[in-house]
């Protein structure tokens, strides 16, 4: 179904809504308006350029309605995931007009009893995207998976796990391999209409949650499979979402995606990691069940100058021996080409039969 996006971010647009940030570069449903009054009279282009978006900012649920939305995207998530009580009103206004809610909160819209009613008597719908379906525990069935997995892994969240992903599934497509991403939070999801948000299935079964990500993938005949990143394997509260992935996804290959300003885990004292110690982390813990290497490294130089951005790629492909590039700023092209050929099918370990 094709929607049309009211984007609510009130005082958080332009600097803490990377769910909006997402949707607007990467979404196939349209985005007709932003609600933050802050920014209210300019366009998207005009406090993020990068998204290349001539959506209007508006100042109210009433204002953006003109826009003609079908559905009130919540913009952001915010660490513990619950709705600031300031965005209630706007929510209802929204519900009232028959807007469809959709959020990537931790708190579940459609089990709040106001929120729930009152989409009852407007005759719409609210989707709770990082509410996991039922799932089965890790069966094993991925090591069969014909196509290579790639997976991205990073030094901390909100590094561009996903955006990596995205590109380098555009990039593949160019030429003309049948790339397919596999989203596993709830940005992903909005953006490719489905998936699982990992970090919320439990914990026993969120590696399964992930093998099936992947096992349906791999049903609609991809030729490689890339698989949404999501925290840091160091990260002292999201680490269990990682080594999930890292486990039930089964990868054949990594890319290791860096923000290399980050000296610290954001909002932790927890040291950010180098690449080659970042490497050897992740490729030894992955030598016990499934071996697979970092093939790339893509970097996210938002806060660096052009100058400074081109050193510090030399810098990590001369540390590593691995291509290093920035997907964004210089786009996915080149990254891709030298990883393609190292992207190949790797055998899980087995044990040797008892005598």
């Amino acid at each position: 179904m094709k929607r049309r996006y009211a984007i609510l971010a009130p005082g958080r647009f332009a600097t803490d809504a990377k769910t909006a940030h997402g949707v607007i570069a990467y979404g196939e449903d349209d985005v007709v308006a932003v609600i933050d009054p802050g920014h209210a009279g300019r366009c998207v282009a005009n406090v993020l350029p990068y998204l290349r978006s001539d959506a209007p900012i508006v100042a109210t649920v009433a204002e953006a309605l003109q826009y003609e939305p079908t559905a009130l995207l919540i913009g952001t998530a915010p660490k513990g995931g619950a709705l600031p009580p300031d965005w209630r009103k706007a929510v209802l206004d929204a519900i009232d007009a028959k807007l469809e809610i959709v959020s990537g909160l931790h708190d579940m819209l459609g089990d709040d009893r106001e929120f729930h009613v009152a989409a009852m008597h407007a005759g719409t719908t609210i989707w709770d995207v990082r509410k996991p379906p039922e799932v089965p525990l890790f069966s094993g069935d991925v090591y069969a998976v014909d196509a290579p997995i790639l997976l991205l892994v990073g030094n901390d969240c909100a590094v561009g796990k996903m955006t990596v992903a995205l590109e380098l599934v555009n990039a593949a497509r160019e030429r003309g391999t049948n790339a397919r991403f596999v989203p596993t939070g709830q940005t992903g999801i909005m953006i490719a209409g489905w998936g699982i948000s990992i970090d919320r299935v439990i914990s026993d079964f969120a590696p399964g949650a992930t093998e099936q990500l992947v096992l349906y993938a791999a049903h609609e005949g991809a030729d490689l499979i890339v698989v949404e990143g999501q925290g840091a394997i160091n990260h002292p509260a999201y680490s269990p979402v990682t080594l999930a992935l890292m486990t039930g996804s089964a990868p054949d290959a990594l890319v290791l995606v860096c923000d290399p300003t980050r000296t610290h885990i954001e909002s932790y004292p927890t040291p950010t990691l180098g690449y080659r110690e970042l490497i050897a982390l992740h490729e030894t813990l992955l030598a016990t069940i499934k071996p697979a290497s970092v093939v790339g490294i893509a970097l996210n130089t938002r806060r660096l100058d052009e100058s400074a951005a081109r050193a510090e790629i030399e810098r990590a492909h001369r540390e590593t021996g691995l291509p290093a590039d920035d997907v964004v700023r210089f786009g996915p092209g080149r990254l891709y080409a030298e990883i393609a050929p190292r992207i190949v099918k790797r055998q899980p370990l087995q044990a040797a039969p008892v005598a």
